[in-house]
């Protein structure tokens, strides 16, 4: 975002470039942290338009197309099968809610229709959308009446519902755990993937505490997901998404001011963010690269 709150799709190139050099695996684009919401139509479909270009095979790209009117969610998702992305996602309308889960498949069939061709994902992030449902009977229901259904990308607490979606998935669904503070919470319960905002700008914490599962190492596990958790702690009072700019703007990528009604930091709040974390040692812990097993 430039200044005057136009899209600066140049910038787009450099996240990437980031990503890619950080061994992440894959991009959720115009989710939450994305502000996709506070886009235009046209404007969501630039940047998805930026993103599968400049990822040009090299990582894949999920685009999350939910709003609150279905056939432009539609429109969207068509858009999204048509410039190349590799997968399609949406999050529920929240101000007409879906309130059983007949309406909920019901209206993410209708979205998933415009990509027929692509993986599809339902965004579960109840605390922001307000709905409630249970993601089981979404499986259920969803895998006899939407023909691409993927999978569900689990944005909440509840680690027994998300178990029992795994459980209930096999090989037919895939879970995106969404909870970075808790990512060793979904790793215990089975996930093999996850999305998140702070994988951003410390990727090297979740690499090296998903390692350490891998090996067993439950202690650097620990202390992994406990530095992770001081990170959340540490910039969720200045408000997570113009926070989470910000820190990228500290590490080198400038992602520009948010759009309101999201307020970004003032310059004394942004002073304030980065001396609360290099108190705690963000700066040092982002460059770490050792072995896991000389952490902790």
């Amino acid at each position: 975002m430039s200044l005057d709150g136009s899209l600066r799709l140049d910038g787009i190139d450099e996240i990437v470039a980031h990503l890619i050099e950080h061994d992440i695996t894959g991009m959720y684009v115009l989710g939450s942290t994305g502000e996709g919401a506070s886009l235009t139509f046209e404007e969501r479909c630039l940047v998805a338009e930026r993103f599968v270009a400049s990822a040009n095979g090299r990582i894949p790209v999920i685009i999350q197309c939910g709003s609150e009117s279905l056939r432009q969610s539609n429109q969207l998702a068509a858009h999204a099968q048509t410039i190349g992305a590799d997968a399609v996602s949406a999050v529920s309308p929240v101000y007409f809610k879906p309130d059983c889960i007949q309406t909920l498949v019901a209206s993410m069939k209708e979205i998933a229709s415009g990509a027929p061709d692509l993986p599809f994902y339902y965004y579960h992030i109840p605390a922001a959308t307000g709905v409630h449902l249970s993601m089981v009977d979404f499986l259920k229901y969803g895998g006899d009446q939407i023909a691409n259904l993927r999978g569900i990308k689990f944005t909440s607490p509840n680690v027994h519902e998300l178990q029992t979606c795994i459980d209930y998935s096999q090989d037919r669904f895939e879970i995106l755990w969404g909870q970075d503070e808790s990512l060793y919470c979904g790793l215990i319960a089975g996930v093999q993937a996850a999305v998140g905002s702070t994988y951003n700008f410390a990727p090297v914490i979740y690499q090296q505490l998903m390692r350490a599962f891998s090996n067993g190492d439950l202690d650097s596990v620990r202390h992994l997901q406990s530095r992770s958790q001081a990170i959340v702690n540490a910039f969720v009072p200045y408000g997570p998404r113009a926070a989470q700019k910000a820190m990228m703007s500290m590490i080198g990528i400038d992602c520009g001011p948010s759009r309101l009604p999201i307020a970004s930091l003032t310059p004394n709040r942004y002073e304030e963010l980065r001396q609360d974390l290099h108190a705690i040692g963000f700066f040092d812990w982002i460059q770490e690269s050792v072995p896991v097993e000389s952490v902790g």
